[in-house]
């Protein structure tokens, strides 16, 4: 049953994502949630992972999160569920391109898009910023504001901006840095 749920689950993400991987990250922050199959903390290392690894992150963190939910038959399960509905529209697209094309509904339908494609990875982005840098579990605890902020992890995102600014190096380079970090962060506990 289980099986049958991640397809399900990652169907409907991959069929509503519109916009690319980030867009995901919404709808895997509800299946977190409403599921249990993963924490937020475990959905953070999932994008670090994600974005660190080649291939598409929205593929990756399919990947990922149906291993942790069912091991290797969950991965697969999961990245076929999250892929299949761009591939029905795909072939669907295909076979009625020729009268598709310079349909004013269907360019339409595209511009109309566009916002809910930016809006949706905005809504990703900031909830990397929310996972990534923010408490809320230990303010909410505490109440003491300074407990709010991940304070190590700012530093880091704010010297690797200004890092990216100042010495001119390819994305990956900096993406290398961050996860050779991020592991020194978590294998050292501190």
């Amino acid at each position: 049953m289980i099986y049958l749920r991640l397809f399900y689950e990652f169907f409907k993400t991959g069929l509503f994502s519109v916009g690319g991987g980030l867009a995901t990250l919404p709808f895997l922050n509800d299946m977190a949630v409403k599921t249990g199959w993963f924490t937020r903390a475990e959905l953070a290392d999932m994008i670090a992972i994600s974005e660190s690894t080649p291939g598409p992150i929205g593929v990756n963190m399919a990947t990922y999160a149906g291993f942790k939910c069912a091991g290797v038959p969950g991965s697969v399960i999961a990245t076929l569920g999250l892929i299949t509905p761009s591939i029905i529209i795909i072939l669907l697209i295909a076979v009625f391109l020729a009268s598709f094309s310079e349909n004013r509904y269907v360019k339409g339908a595209f511009y109309g898009l566009r916002p809910a494609s930016v809006a949706m990875i905005s809504a990703a982005g900031c909830l990397v910023v929310k996972i990534a840098l923010l408490n809320t579990e230990a303010f909410e605890a505490s109440g003491n504001i300074l407990q709010l902020f991940r304070w190590k992890e700012i530093v880091l995102a704010v010297a690797l901006f200004f890092a990216m600014r100042r010495i001119k190096l390819h994305p990956v380079v900096f993406i290398g840095i961050s996860l050779v970090v991020g592991v020194v962060f978590h294998l050292g506990g501190v």
